[in-house]
């Protein structure tokens, strides 16, 4: 079996290019045994490394595997416990102390004596023993220890007398067998054999003992010699490693101070670099500083110099320093005057930059606007091209102090905002001016048009009956649309131009917010701070970056939109219907607005125009509200001969003027919920009539109001009220149907209130061929009926009843054709009805009526002939 020595250094150290030096078994002391080797153990590597390790046999087969390692040289103390007595117990301080006990003294000994060596060999006996014996750390021993060790030695040998055979000695062993192969199964001979041979060897090697006898008398001789030149080269070896320690210690000392001299010279040229790096960079010339000392933005060159100085100001105070730096006398006073050259200067540019505000926003209203002829709105480019110039020195404040910043876009604001009022306020009084001319001009045309033609009636609704009025109310509202398109256009570049202006010099976009040349750093890196910190700002997110633009111009233009409603305004009072005029343009003008670059362009304008959008969708929604009202509440009078109702007129003269308003507009959706609700208005005026106490029939008149809109809506042909086309013909038809029934029974109404009294005693469950012994309804009462109406009398009634009907039908809706062959056909089925009940309920009586089917055609034939 292999000894552990081998084992450990076969699984342990080999692999880990480790040589073995000595090994002790150890348990922890106060504690349950638990078997470790202690190793010390040398690194195979340059400079020489030593380490003691803890290594533990694994639970299962023979394997070690270590568990802990420590440094020898982070070793300070070996104590052995008792001077006078063997103890198996010991101390090792790392960082802290571990308490071992050795499973024998020797091994306890022999592992504190190879510390001992290496303390003094190679870490300069920086490790200390205390309670051990000198003679141990020298290796002397006592005849009783001696004694001791020979037993142990002699014990181990017997315990180790078993090993297992190497590889050379398994190959002897067979080569023998192989030689004395014929003897190999006797045993008896083949050890006989064996003891013959080693008897001649042992008598051999005896003589040779005996013959040799002096070479081995000088050989031990020399052996003693060179002992003695052992110890000898031993003691020297002893001195010169005493005068190595020594040494190592001289040249370690070297080696620090050359490590400290390589050090201050790294701080000297550290020091002269940062030194050179402060006065570059903190040095402001002595041109920029009575620069911006005096602050004077007087003219175009002096601007220049000043927008220099506040750059090379602002490139010293950008500069990051060292926290500790701001505590240098030189370095503060500097900063002291970076400080204040910025503070005057930030109030010398402000005064002027304020006074330059004040000065624009007291300027007058052009003359040219005031007496214009044509609309015209003022324009600022002069105005922004003696600010633009002051740009550099915006963003420069802007970074450098915010909460001055801040407050210049409102004091701009407040001051260009008079000037725009007064503007805005001349530019709508000669809008309306020339509205109002042009409106009367077109009005005074159409007046003398109706004279011409001999007509000076006005129209309720301001929409004439004839196309001549009907077109004077489009040029008016022509007027309108133009005067509005106009005024609309000459806002447009009037905000665009504004808006570029203040996101340009207020670095309101995002294109000037990423174009700053003046600003300061974010943030330090390294540990390094800005000369001036400023409070940071997180990054405004395109939302706010449109927001502040809008708010900005909502302030500057705060008259525009109160001016431009009161502009609506003038314009819906020019006719009724103004506001058809004014939403096409408004949503055209909207729709035009999102396809160009101008939308993009003027948020603040886009919101405006949406409020006055819906303004206008107001004011339309309430002049469609007001024109349901009134046909709601339309009163027919109870003397009114029928024909086509005014509200129906009305709707088709409104229907007529919108369809003409809107033929090319971009959208067209809210006319059609206007229409949607006006027919249905009608539709539930006309209903109404059927409540109504009128001289005519109520049938006839809805009929022919029903008629009338369909055939308007099917010419208009208007996608949204098609459903209530269809319902318009349906609603005729149902009445025409009703009308007819009702007057068909005036020629032979006692004929056919007898035949409903025989359809009313069917009905009720009597037979037919028993209805006629009934006592009103027998043969002889149907016969009394019949002999009422001959041919001759159903001639005359037919002919009253077409002149009755020829009276009270409208003559614009042609519909008495229409309802006259209604009537013939509603007559002869009532005919035949009749002549089907005399068979079936009066079977065989030789009963007929006076006339027949012909004679029915004929009668009407010649009733139509002798009116026309």
């Amino acid at each position: 079996m292999a000894s552990p020595w081998i084992l450990l250094e076969k699984d342990v150290f080999n692999p880990q290019n480790e040589r073995l030096l000595e090994i002790i078994h150890v348990w922890k002391t106060g504690k349950k045994r638990k078997n470790s080797i202690l190793c010390v153990v040398v690194a195979a590597c340059r400079p020489m490394q030593l380490f003691l390790e803890k290594v533990k046999k694994a639970d299962r087969g023979d394997q070690y595997k270590m568990t802990d390692r420590w440094p020898l040289k982070d070793l300070k103390l070996v104590d052995g416990k008792n001077v006078n007595q063997d103890c198996l117990e010991f101390e090792l301080q790392f960082d802290k102390v571990y308490k071992w006990t050795a499973v024998n003294a020797n091994e306890k000994n022999a592992f504190i004596r190879c510390l001992w060596k290496l303390n003094r060999r190679y870490l300069s006996s920086s490790i200390a023993f205390v309670s051990i014996p000198s003679c141990m750390l020298e290796g002397k021993q006592s005849l009783q220890e001696v004694g001791n060790a020979s037993a142990e030695a002699g014990g181990q040998a017997e315990h180790s007398a078993y090993q297992e055979m190497t590889p050379k000695e398994t190959a002897d062993m067979l080569k023998l067998m192989e030689e004395y192969e014929p003897i190999v199964n006797n045993s008896m001979a083949f050890a006989e054999k064996l003891s013959k041979d080693l008897q001649v060897l042992d008598e051999a090697n005896l003589q040779a003992i005996i013959s040799s006898e002096k070479q081995v008398s000088l050989l031990m001789g020399s052996i003693d010699e060179a002992l003695a030149e052992v110890a000898k080269v031993e003691e020297t070896l002893q001195v010169y490693d005493e005068l190595l320690g020594s040494v190592k210690q001289q040249m370690d000392h070297i080696q620090q101070g050359n490590s400290l001299l390589h050090q201050i010279d790294s701080n000297h040229e550290k020091l002269m670099s940062e030194i050179l790096f402060l006065t570059s960079n903190l040095d402001l010339s002595e041109k920029h500083r009575q620069v911006l000392s005096r602050g004077d933005l007087s003219s175009p060159s002096k601007v220049k110099a000043c927008i220099a100085a506040a750059e090379a100001l602002s490139s010293c105070m950008n500069v990051q320093i060292q926290p500790g730096y701001r505590k240098l006398q030189a370095i503060a006073e500097q900063l002291i005057m970076f400080e204040t050259l910025k503070q005057n200067f930030e109030n010398s540019f402000i005064s002027h930059i304020t006074s330059i505000f004040e000065l624009q926003g007291n300027g007058q209203v052009p003359a040219q606007m005031q007496q214009a002829s044509e609309l015209i709105s003022s324009t600022h480019g002069p105005y922004h091209d003696d600010l633009l110039p002051y740009t550099p020195l915006m963003a420069w404040l802007k970074n450098a102090n915010p909460i001055l910043f801040h407050d210049l876009p409102k004091v701009y604001a407040w001051n260009l905002s008079r000037l725009y009022e007064r503007e805005i306020k001349a530019f709508f009084e000669l809008a309306r001016m020339l509205l109002l001319g042009r409106t009367k001009e077109c009005f005074q045309e159409g007046l003398d048009k109706q004279v011409a033609c001999g007509s000076r009636q006005h129209p309720r609704f301001c929409l004439a009956g004839s196309r001549e009025g009907e077109e004077d109310e489009l040029d008016r509202g022509n007027v309108v649309k133009q005067m509005l398109g106009q005024v609309l256009r000459e806002l447009q570049p009037l905000c665009i131009t504004e808006q570029r202006f203040i996101e340009q010099f207020f670095m309101l976009s995002q294109d000037a917010a990423a174009q700053e040349g003046l600003g300061l750093p974010a943030a330090s890196k390294g540990g390094k701070d800005v000369a001036f910190p400023e409070k940071s700002h997180w990054p405004k997110t395109k939302t706010e970056l449109e927001e502040q633009p809008t708010q900005l111009l909502s302030e500057i233009f705060s008259s525009l939109e109160p001016e431009l409603r009161g502009f609506i305004d003038t314009c819906n009072k020019v006719q009724q219907f103004s506001c058809l005029q004014v939403l096409v343009t408004l949503n055209d003008y909207m729709f035009e607005m999102q396809g160009s670059s101008a939308a993009t362009s003027s948020s603040f304008l886009n919101v405006v125009l949406s409020n006055i959008l819906l303004l206008a969708k107001n004011n339309f929604n309430k002049c469609i509200c007001v024109l349901c009202k009134e046909i709601e509440e339309a009163k027919i009078p109870s003397r009114a001969k029928g024909g086509i109702l005014p509200f129906v007129s009305h709707f088709e003269e409104f229907v007529n003027f919108s369809e003409d308003v809107f033929r090319w507009a971009q959208q067209r959706g809210e006319l059609d919920k206007a229409h949607t609700k006006l027919v249905g208005s009608v539709f539930s005026s006309i209903n109404s009539l059927a409540s109504a106490n009128l001289k005519v029939n109520t049938d006839m008149v809805m009929m022919e109001n029903f008629h009338h809109i369909h055939c308007f809506l099917y010419q208009k042909k208007i996608q949204c009220l098609e459903n209530k086309r269809r319902e318009a013909k349906q609603r005729y038809r149902e009445h025409l149907e009703r009308y007819v029934t009702k007057y068909l029974g005036q020629p032979l109404e006692k004929l056919n209130h007898f035949f409903e009294g025989v359809k009313a005693r069917v009905a009720q469950g009597v037979k037919e061929e028993e209805v006629s012994f009934q006592l009103a309804y027998s043969k002889q009462e149907l016969r009394k009926v019949i002999e009422k109406y001959p041919g001759k009398e159903v001639k005359r009634a037919l002919d009253t009843l077409y002149r009755k009907i020829h009276k009270y039908l409208s003559p614009e809706e042609n519909l008495l054709p229409v309802v006259w062959r209604a009537m013939e056909q509603e007559f002869i089925r009532q005919y035949q009805e009749f002549e089907n009940l005399i068979q079936r309920c009066y079977p065989g009586s030789g009963i007929t009526m006076d006339f027949t089917v012909e004679d029915l055609l004929n009668y009407f034939i010649s009733v139509t002939q002798s009116s026309m």
